[in-house]
């Protein structure tokens, strides 16, 4: 196994929660890491189609080694190898591409597609897929994770993204979901990192409440 694979296996099993900070400049990349970082977080990723997320990049995986740092929004293999050259670790994209999960599993990073489909699924796994994103989520339901659960390979870790909030996450967690991604309702450009952090500590808070239920 991997450092990247085994950071993965490690964050799944404590808060296996992506932090999406689409829209993260540089300059912010530090204080809202550590926002996001001391709340529990040991998932990050920035969206490639963010300014500078390269830099970004880098600049987290220096400051949170611990944590599993990397990109969304990864559309080719070029991307991978550039994602990987600013030292991330965690490849999402939300698309299958089986040449972007090649890439990314030939240099031993996580690659986590969006899938909506069976189809698509099976086909990330069969390409080397560390885990599936269900996105949007706004798309689907509760109900299409246990759907997709049911004929997946056992423990296979999927993953809804898009429109979850605090108040959602029981449903989804219920039907089986190994864990989500969160974007706007966490993060977005111009938020403070103290309430960034407070609404991190919610999620926290929210999700740690589905793990007793």
């Amino acid at each position: 196994m991997t450092i990247p694979l085994a950071k993965f296996s490690a964050a799944m099993q404590a808060l296996p929660l992506v932090a999406i900070l689409r829209g993260l400049t540089p300059a912010e990349a530090p204080a809202v890491g550590d926002a996001i970082v001391d709340a529990g977080f040991r998932l990050l990723e920035v969206p490639l189609n963010s300014p500078q997320p390269l830099e970004s990049i880098a600049l987290l995986r220096q400051r949170f080694p611990q944590a599993l740092v990397g990109a969304g929004t990864v559309l080719d293999p070029q991307q991978v190898r550039a994602v990987q050259g600013a030292g991330g670790e965690l490849i999402v994209a939300p698309n299958f591409n089986a040449e972007v999960i090649a890439e990314a599993v030939r240099l031993g990073l996580v690659s986590l597609p969006g899938v909506m489909t069976p189809t698509e699924a099976f086909g990330a796994l069969a390409a080397g897929a560390t885990g599936l994103k269900l996105f949007p989520a706004e798309l689907a339901s509760p109900a299409v994770v246990k759907a997709l659960l049911a004929v997946l390979p056992k423990d296979t870790p999927l993953m809804p993204v898009g429109g979850i909030t605090p108040d959602n996450m029981d449903a989804w967690r219920a039907a089986g979901s190994a864990g989500f991604g969160i974007g706007s309702a966490l993060y977005k450009p111009g938020k403070s990192a103290a309430a960034v952090h407070e609404d991190a500590l919610r999620f926290v808070a929210a999700f740690n409440r589905t793990q007793r239920a």
